[in-house]
């Protein structure tokens, strides 16, 4: 069956180690578009921090955010959204403070941390948006925030994270590794296969149409949700291992290279 719905994950996927999308990657994407097809992103990312992206690529639906919990339009109708339950996002920031663990809250698409220490500056600095230091009263700005993120110090102390994670809150939340040292914090209904289907139901796709491009831990429930999966060539063993297809690395515009393989039937 055809691609007529082409989902990229943004960072190590669509994006450069320097953040940025190739020219290879636009062009590949403007010439997808023009045959017909659809094309959006699905990140893990804030939606002010995703949008500048979908704006460069002249998307024009809506555009999968905070790892499925919000899928909002470039012009900001939110088409869904599904937050965390306050009373476990005060929890873990309770957790979080009492083993002097970095972890931020999002209230309203703004960014709230409790001190401007050197992992809020990186966070900053990648995702392109100023978050707030609130001090000790950073439970006050999650009430309902539609994802959490921790960044830790290394992969192994990430990797022993999630799991305590999982097992303390089990059934109420959903921790995922999105990056070595980033934790993904969500609603346990939450996910970007979730967030696909109820995407390709406004656009009357199937899954069969689609095809997913990702790198990570979080991009699995997509890669297997998908008629065409695509793992970067950067990806970590448990993306390629779901994905049916490997592209180049995301320094080497493997999106252009997928998207003209398969959707547009060019090599090269």
């Amino acid at each position: 069956m055809a691609i007529k719905l082409v989902i990229s994950d943004l960072d190590g996927t669509l994006l450069d180690c320097d953040h940025q999308i190739s020219e290879a990657n636009k062009s590949a994407i403007f010439e997808a578009v023009q045959s017909g097809v659809t094309v959006t992103i699905a990140t893990g990312r804030m939606y002010p921090s995703a949008l500048p992206y979908a704006k460069q690529l002249g998307v024009d639906v809506p555009i999968i955010t905070y790892n499925g919990a919000v899928i909002k339009s470039v012009s900001g109708e939110i088409l869904y959204e599904q937050c965390l339950d306050t009373g476990v996002a005060q929890e873990i920031i309770t957790l979080c403070q009492e083993n002097d663990w970095y972890i931020q809250t999002i209230d309203d698409d703004n960014l709230y941390f409790k001190e401007h220490n050197e992992k809020a500056k990186y966070y900053e600095s990648v995702a392109g948006i100023k978050g707030h230091a609130v001090g000790g009263k950073l439970a006050d700005y999650a009430k309902r925030p539609p994802k959490m993120l921790m960044i830790t110090d290394n992969e192994v102390q990430t990797d022993e994270i999630v799991a305590l994670l999982e097992k303390q809150f089990a059934g109420r939340i959903t921790a995922v590794k999105s990056m070595p040292t980033y934790i993904e914090i969500i609603h346990p209904s939450v996910n970007k296969a979730a967030a696909v289907d109820r995407l390709i139901e406004k656009l009357n796709l199937s899954r069969e149409e689609v095809m997913a491009l990702g790198d990570s831990n979080n991009d699995l429930p997509m890669l297997k949700a998908a008629g065409l999966s695509v793992a970067m060539g950067n990806a970590n063993q448990k993306a390629k291992a779901v994905a049916k297809v490997v592209t180049e690395d995301n320094n080497h515009s493997g999106v252009a290279v997928a998207i003209r393989k398969y959707v547009l039937q060019k090599q090269g």
